[in-house]
């Protein structure tokens, strides 16, 4: 590009995506919008909580000039989502987490195979889901309703920044982790074909998913699960 220099001070939780310094000077093409320049120099705008040029909020539509001093500020948390209640879609990369935000009742879908970042994106528009991803190219498809980038690859840190950034409704132990589908009690009878003999003996208490019919009890793992909810629910319940 060979147009109108601006400078530019990305905030310091946007250096993920900024390959250079956090305050350079872009040249731009004088007609793209401010928004495209921001992507351009790799933030998604997923990520971008407001542009300020010359001390005044611009919208991303916004074509900068020459000299403007463009601030860009980073999400606000927590983060409001407009319009249908808080769902979210994951791709394929983030099972650990979908399963974890299912055990807090979060409705959560996710592909556990990869159909492609336009499919996603379409899905999020028709569904209005909130597309969490580490996928920066998938998070800049314009179709998507709404989108954030998961900065962690250890499921306990996405967990912790998914619930600070959006603060979901939590609603434990009331959906299936296996297929999002929501849970109601059970009896023995009711789920005995898919239960050994030491369960049978041993277990009482059951659910069982609304939608994939899959049984739940308090087995070997119930203590670890438990730990997870209640971490939660002490640091983000509202």
């Amino acid at each position: 590009m060979n147009g109108p220099e601006i400078h530019v001070e990305f905030a310091p939780e946007l250096a993920l995506f900024v390959q250079r310094a956090l305050r350079r000077t872009l040249v731009t093409d004088g007609v793209s919008s401010l928004g495209h320049v921001v992507e351009s120099a790799g933030v998604p705008l997923t990520e971008v909580g407001a542009l300020w040029v010359d001390g005044r909020e611009v919208p991303t539509s916004y074509v900068p000039s020459a000299g403007d001093r463009v601030e860009v500020r980073p999400v606000e948390r927590p983060q409001r989502v407009p319009g249908a209640p808080l769902r979210f879609l994951l791709d394929v990369h983030l099972g650990t987490l979908a399963r974890r935000l299912r055990l807090l009742g979060v409705d959560t879908a996710y592909e556990s195979t990869d159909i492609g970042d336009p499919a996603l994106a379409a899905r999020s528009a028709a569904e209005q889901r909130v597309m969490l991803s580490r996928d920066r190219g998938l998070l800049r498809r314009r179709e998507l309703w709404a989108g954030a980038f998961v900065y962690s690859t250890r499921p306990e840190e996405q967990l912790q920044d998914v619930l600070d950034r959006f603060r979901p409704d939590l609603r434990p132990w009331t959906r299936c982790t296996a297929c999002n589908g929501l849970l109601k009690e059970a009896t023995k009878d009711e789920v005995a074909d898919q239960l050994e003999g030491g369960t049978q003996r041993s277990y009482d208490v059951f659910a069982q998913c609304t939608q994939c019919g899959r049984a739940y009890w308090k087995g070997a793992h119930h203590e670890q699960l438990v730990a997870i909810v209640e971490r939660a629910l002490t640091d983000y319940a509202s």
